[in-house]
C-alpha cells in the first residue's frame, strides 16, 4: 500500500531541509523511483523468499551501487538508506552492508589489486558482496571466540571455518571473511572469491523477517594467493570501526522503517471505512497514528546528533549501540500498534504492516541484539562491565 501523495511527508522533523538543494533533488528522484517501480513490487517476493535482482539495475542506475564513495554528505547517505528502509528492510540491508562493509571495506582496507578486481563490479551491482564474520557458535562473542582459521602455507592461505547468518551468502560474488591468524592469533580479513573451491553456501529458510535477503549458513575449506588478505584488515581493529559505522546505520534503518509504518497505518486508516466511517475518524485509531509519528519523531532526532557526532569524529560505540538499540525498539513498538490498527488485515502482506513486523524483528536482533547493544551503553555509563 503506497501512501497518498497528497498527505504531509513523514519526515516529520523535516531533515531532508538541512540538505543542500542538488542533495535534496537527488533524494526525492531516489524517493520517487522506490516508491513507484520498487515498493509495489516487493510483496511476492517477501512472501516467496526470493531475492529481487530485476530491482538492481534501477537501483545501480541511481547510484546506489556506490553510494558510499560518491562524496556525498554523511546525512545524504543516511537518509537515502532510509528511504531504502521505508520501502523494504532486505533492499536496505543489502545496500547497506554493500556500502558500509563490502565496497567500503575493499575500497578502504584492500590492495590496489583488490580495487582493481572487484571495486568497478561492487560500485554497479554487476557483482555483490558478502561480509563474512558472525558465525554458528560466535555471535555476540565473536571478537573473542572467532574460531574461522587462516594459515599460511608456503604462498597461500588456508581457511576453514564456518559462519552463520551471511547476507547474500548464496548469491555474492566475493566474500569478505574474517579468520583468526594461526600464526598470530589475530583476526584478519580475507577476499574469497564465491567460485573457489572450499567455499560452500546453504541458503537459510523460513524466516520470519528479511525473507528477501538471502542469508545463508557458509563452510569454508580453500586455498587462497598470499594477497588474499586485506592490507588494511590485518587485526580486528579495523573490524571494530566497520561494526560501529554499521551499528549507527542500522538506528538509520529502524528511522526508515517507521516512516514505511506511518506510510501504511495513515494510508490504511483513511481508506478503511467501518461504522459508515474512515478509520482515521475513530479515537482509538488516532491515537496509534500520533504514538507512531511519536517514535518517528523521537528516532529522528537522536539519528540526526548522532550523526552529526560521526561527521565531526567525536562518535563512540555507545552513540552507535544506543541509535540502534532505540532505533528498532521504537520502530518494534511502532510495528505492534499498525499491526493491531489494521484488525485481520494487518496479517496479511498485502497491506505491508505484516511484512514489515517481521523485518523489524531481524533489525532488532542484528549488529548487535537489543540487550548487547543496551551493556554497551550501560558500561559506558556506569564504568562497569555487566556482559559476563
Amino acid at each position: 500500500m503506497t501512501p497518498h501523495a497528497d498527505l504531509p511527508h513523514v519526515d516529520l522533523l523535516r531533515l531532508r531541509d538541512r540538505l543542500d538543494p542538488a542533495e535534496r533533488t537527488r533524494l526525492e528522484e531516489i524517493e520517487e523511483h522506490l516508491q513507484t517501480a520498487v515498493r509495489p513490487r516487493l510483496a511476492p517476493y517477501w512472501d516467496a523468499e526470493e531475492f529481487a535482482f530485476d530491482l538492481l539495475p534501477g537501483l545501480a542506475g541511481l547510484g546506489l551501487g556506490r553510494l558510499v564513495l560518491d562524496g556525498s554528505s554523511s546525512l545524504f547517505q543516511q537518509l537515502v538508506h532510509a528511504e531504502i528502509a521505508r520501502v523494504d528492510l532486505s533492499l536496505s540491508a543489502l545496500v547497506g552492508i554493500h556500502n558500509e562493509l563490502n565496497l567500503g571495506m575493499i575500497a578502504h582496507l584492500g590492495s590496489d589489486a583488490h580495487r582493481d578486481r572487484w571495486q568497478a563490479r561492487l560500485e554497479s551491482f554487476e557483482s555483490l558482496g558478502a561480509f563474512c564474520l558472525t558465525e554458528p557458535e560466535h555471535g555476540s562473542d565473536v571478537a573473542g571466540g572467532l574460531a574461522t582459521t587462516a594459515t599460511l602455507d608456503g604462498d597461500e592461505w588456508v581457511i576453514r571455518g564456518a559462519k552463520r547468518w551471511i547476507g547474500a551468502g548464496t548469491i555474492a560474488d566475493v566474500a569478505l571473511v574474517w579468520a583468526r591468524d594461526a600464526a598470530d592469533g589475530e583476526i584478519k580479513g580475507f577476499v574469497v572469491p564465491t567460485d573457489t573451491p572450499g567455499y560452500e553456501a546453504t541458503k537459510i529458510t523460513g524466516k520470519m523477517g528479511l525473507r528477501i535477503m538471502q542469508n545463508a549458513d557458509i563452510t569454508l575449506d580453500v586455498r587462497l594467493p598470499a594477497d588474499a588478505q586485506l592490507p588494511g584488515a590485518a587485526s580486528f581493529d579495523a573490524a571494530r570501526d566497520l561494526l560501529r559505522d554499521s551499528r549507527m546505520w542500522v538506528g538509520w534503518q529502524g528511522f526508515g522503517a517507521q516512516m514505511g509504518l506511518l506510510d501504511s497505518l495513515r494510508s490504511y486508516a483513511l481508506e478503511r471505512e467501518q461504522f459508515g466511517r474512515p478509520l482515521a475518524k475513530f479515537q482509538l485509531i488516532q491515537s496509534a497514528i500520533a504514538e507512531v509519528a511519536g517514535n518517528l519523531a523521537a528516532t529522528s532526532g537522536m539519528m540526526l546528533q548522532v550523526d552529526a557526532l560521526r561527521q565531526e569524529g567525536r562518535m563512540e560505540m555507545m552513540h552507535a549501540a544506543m541509535a540502534k538499540a532505540t532505533s528498532t525498539r521504537l520502530a518494534r513498538a511502532s510495528a505492534a500498534l499498525a499491526r493491531d490498527a489494521l484488525g485481520g488485515n494487518g496479517l496479511l502482506t498485502e497491506y505491508e504492516v505484516s511484512k514489515m513486523m517481521g523485518d523489524v524483528e531481524a533489525i532488532y536482533s542484528y549488529e548487535g541484539s537489543y540487550g548487547m547493544n543496551t551493556l554497551i551503553v550501560g558500561r559506558a555509563i556506569t564504568g562497569v562491565s555487566a556482559f559476563v
